[in-house]
């Protein structure tokens, strides 16, 4: 039987509820400074104000070495009734010193069964997906190395795949890595940021491979998109790829969460979901939040 692994044991697909498909409740990187997502507090509040819009789960993308704080996530999903899917995997070399990848050599693929099958450092608490990057454009020695690793551990464990995409860029060069050469079903990939590059053609090529496709995050000065994700959704609902849709906030800073002041995640039920509706109407986007997130994550696992 398929299911959800949250950090809190499994869940059927259909129990997930409305999903935040990409998030972070924590996230600290030397490329995001005195931006760090530490604060539990901070987090349990996000946490409830998402629940008060409707919210019922997050996706939390945060990888291996980011300041996940795996023990922290399941009291936070108990004390705001809000399931938690944790992560494991490697983001962009860049996110990482020296130390920390050399230490990882030859033993990538072990670290990420592990935290899959036993549970992250001391935590118990087991990752539900495989976290992974592409560089702008292309698919870097970097990106080859730990997407080698992350089919090796889905071959093992049946772990779903996402995918950070450089500004939404390199998704095609992802997916003949991933599904062409490594084998991993497409069905079990999940392309992250596509709204950041809104090419329709790219977007159905994709899709037409049985891979989900991540709409994520409200726009940034430097990736002002919000105005053509309904476009780009409507486009590949027209073309039957309703059911591979995703949608996500991908609260990355500090500032960005709601209770500093930012959108966060209130902000994809408060504007983006409504927008959305009177574009797509309700029942698609119904099962955008909710019908599709459940199958993207639940996996029979081994």
């Amino acid at each position: 039987m398929t299911s959800v692994r949250t950090v809190l044991g499994a869940v059927r697909p259909e129990d997930l509820g409305v999903c935040d498909a990409h998030d972070h409740l924590f996230l600290s990187s030397p490329q995001l400074p005195g931006q760090e997502l530490r604060d539990v507090s901070a987090a349990r509040e996000e946490l409830a104000a998402f629940r008060a819009q409707g919210g019922s789960a997050v996706v939390q993308w945060t990888p291996y070495g980011l300041g996940r704080r795996a023990a922290d996530l399941p009291p936070l999903s108990r004390d705001t009734g809000v399931h938690i899917v944790a992560a494991t995997g490697l983001h962009q070399a860049v996110h990482y010193d020296d130390g920390t990848l050399g230490g990882l050599r030859g033993r990538l693929a072990d670290v990420f069964v592990s935290e899959l099958t036993e549970g992250i450092g001391t935590s118990g608490v087991r990752a539900g997906l495989i976290k992974v990057a592409g560089g702008f454009h292309t698919v870097d020695a970097h990106a080859r190395w730990t997407m080698t690793a992350a089919a090796e551990a889905h071959h093992a464990t049946g772990a779903p795949i996402a995918v950070h995409h450089e500004l939404g860029t390199g998704v095609l060069d992802v997916l003949d890595l991933l599904c062409g050469r490594l084998g991993v079903p497409p069905h079990r990939v999940i392309l992250g940021h596509l709204n950041r590059h809104p090419d329709f053609v790219v977007h159905r090529q994709a899709a037409e491979t049985g891979a989900y496709l991540a709409f994520d995050g409200p726009s940034r000065a430097n990736h002002a998109t919000d105005w053509r994700m309904p476009d780009a959704l409507s486009a590949l609902a027209d073309a039957g790829f309703g059911d591979r849709l995703l949608l996500g906030a991908d609260t990355t800073t500090a500032a960005a969460r709601s209770v500093d002041g930012g959108p966060g995640m209130p902000y994809l039920l408060r504007r983006v979901r409504p927008r959305l509706e009177a574009t797509l109407g309700k029942d698609l986007v119904d099962g955008v939040f909710i019908d599709n997130p459940g199958r993207a994550f639940a996996v029979e696992w081994r």
